[in-house]
């Protein structure tokens, strides 16, 4: 997909019957995340849905083009504003369901809130919706751990020369100075549609209460998935359950 910015890459699975006539589901990785890195899971939603799932990668991830400079604060919202567009039109979608993961999360919240008449459901897996203590010390102890030489060699598998970027990106904006006041508070009461919380009882990255805060500011009915002995990355521990409550409140929205 052409952006004015560098070409974003996208994959699609296709669905067939009758609900794949129905809003699509778009997925919004992760700070470290790529198309690649969901996996089998978008085939597996695709199937328990019976929609159609798209995932793209953001400019600076995965096969998308470099995206030069640190990113800034506002990239949540600048990324609904000015990049989930061109990923409408480039593939033809209007309406379509917010599905996002992590980061990916509150990317999809300002997606549902800035494209309100047109997003038919939103679905948030670890969200952040502030920076929590607890954020900010999951990310100095990965801070820890990307010094190992593995590590980096993991995430360049994905992101290519890219992957010192993608680390920075995430890890210096989120222990910046300028982001420690960001919240979802202001966005979430812009949100219209049916929505579902999934948090991880033991995600390293942020309590309950960013579901909590969620459901409590948005401006529609928000169901929280509170899954004990379960971590930051749901869809993969969890599969099964995300699928259901996901294929519920998508069957429950129509």
């Amino acid at each position: 997909m052409a952006h004015p910015r560098g070409r974003l890459f996208a994959r699609s699975w296709a669905a067939a019957g009758a609900a794949a006539r129905r809003a699509p589901i778009v997925l919004l990785h992760d700070s470290l995340g790529c198309v690649e890195l969901w996996r089998d899971f978008p085939a597996a939603l695709c199937e328990a849905t019976g929609r159609r799932v798209v995932a793209y990668d953001r400019l600076g991830f995965g096969r998308s083009d470099v995206r030069d400079g640190p990113m800034p604060p506002d990239f949540i919202a600048d990324e609904a504003s000015r990049f989930f567009p061109v990923v409408l039109q480039a593939l033809g979608m209007r309406r379509f369901v917010a599905f996002g993961h992590s980061v990916g999360g509150g990317m999809a919240v300002n997606c549902a809130a800035r494209w309100a008449d047109d997003c038919e459901a939103l679905v948030t897996v670890s969200a952040q919706a502030f920076v929590e203590d607890r954020t900010v010390q999951g990310l100095r102890v990965a801070r820890e751990q990307f010094k190992e030489p593995a590590q980096m060699q993991r995430l360049a598998r994905y992101h290519g020369d890219k992957a010192a970027w993608v680390l920075e990106a995430w890890l210096g904006t989120w222990l910046s100075a300028e982001f420690a006041g960001w919240s979802l508070e202001g966005v979430l009461p812009r949100v219209r549609c049916p929505a579902l919380a999934i948090h991880g009882a033991d995600d390293e990255y942020g309590s309950p209460a960013h579901p909590a805060l969620i459901a409590a500011r948005a401006g529609a009915p928000v169901r929280i998935e509170l899954l004990a002995q379960t971590g930051h990355v749901p869809h993969r521990e969890r599969p099964e359950a995300v699928l259901e409550a996901v294929a519920a409140l998508l069957a429950s929205a129509g």
